[in-house]
């Protein structure tokens, strides 16, 4: 039978739509099985308990369970490698910290590269950073530790969590924008560091609020200062570094990621419900208790805030000429 025109047409059109139809109803379906999150660190840490208050939300309301997969190892480049060859179906997720905004640029031969591999889905939280000293340590003030550190250059010994962490990177920030000198000695983490700064070994940290803030509330260690462009809810009276060093801020943002090419209509829905659970009373409670702020927004906001934060970083990481340990 020969069509008309008008009927080949509809016949046409009628054909293009079934594969959007089709991506529209597999997106409404998603998931239908358990969904992979993988943490590029052990259980117990900061970045593996956001995961999981997010997961957990996810997975009440999305009914499929949203299974940790904690992968640590080699600055969460293990971690981010397994999702960058994951099938983007949407069943692998990536937690997205401050090492993947630093990663980029501190190593040479990467695998992948993360902005273009990574999808971003959302953004979680914004994490302060405190500037903490030792109580018997003779400044009490920014502008007194930097007086004292021009004064007795080298002689300071700065902690951080690791080579290129977070932390790290706020000490070095500090550094460049005040002219200080100061010795870096990474750890294998926030907790060892800690410990040797209620010790006195080292003078200066910054670390995360949740590795310091109940330290800073018992006096255990003097917060001279938050890393944040705002001061903290939580201690309103200790000042912002940025309030003695103009345009300082450092924060550690955290958000989920999946492969390039993971369906839009996937994405989107996850990113309308985790901001869903981020305006969650009990859920923003739970973040609070963590002292970590919500921080939500589109997929393009979060790809935005990745891209701002490796430019920011990667600036850093050449100008101090710091290198992978």
């Amino acid at each position: 039978m020969k069509l008309t025109r008008r009927q080949f047409l509809h016949l046409a059109a009628g054909t293009a739509a079934l594969p959007a139809v089709s991506r529209g109803a597999w997106a409404q379906a998603y998931p239908t099985r358990p969904v992979r999150l993988v943490v590029g660190y052990p259980a117990g840490g900061t970045n593996d308990i956001l995961a999981r208050l997010i997961g957990q939300w996810l997975s009440e309301r999305l009914g499929q369970p949203f299974v940790i997969d904690n992968r640590p190892g080699a600055s969460t480049n293990l971690a981010t490698e397994t999702v960058v060859r994951a099938p983007a179906d949407g069943y692998t997720l990536l937690l997205v910290g401050p090492a993947n905004a630093i990663n980029g640029t501190l190593y040479d031969n990467l695998n992948f590269n993360f902005i273009r591999d990574i999808a971003p889905v959302a953004s979680i939280s914004r994490e302060a950073l405190f500037m903490v000293v030792n109580p018997t340590f003779p400044a009490k003030t920014v502008p007194e530790f930097i007086a004292f550190a021009k004064a007795n250059p080298g002689k300071i010994n700065m902690a951080s969590a690791g080579n290129g962490s977070s932390t790290h990177m706020a000490g070095e920030l500090f550094k460049l924008m005040t002219g200080v000198s100061m010795v870096h000695l990474p750890y294998r983490g926030g907790g060892p560091a800690m410990t040797d700064l209620l010790s006195n070994q080292v003078q200066v940290f910054f670390p995360s609020a949740p590795v310091s803030i109940e330290y800073i509330r018992t006096g255990s260690v003097r917060a001279l200062a938050i890393t944040t462009e705002m001061r903290s809810e939580a201690l309103p009276d200790v000042p912002t570094v940025a309030e003695f060093v103009p345009g300082y801020e450092a924060s550690a943002v955290y958000g989920l990621g999946a492969p390039r090419h993971t369906p839009g209509e996937i994405v989107n829905k996850l990113n309308n419900e985790i901001n869903m659970g981020l305006a969650d009373p009990t859920l923003k409670k739970r973040f609070a208790e963590l002292s970590s702020d919500v921080f939500s927004g589109s997929p393009a906001d979060f790809g935005k805030v990745i891209a701002a934060e490796t430019e920011k970083w990667g600036k850093v990481i050449k100008s101090a000429g710091i290198k992978p340990e």
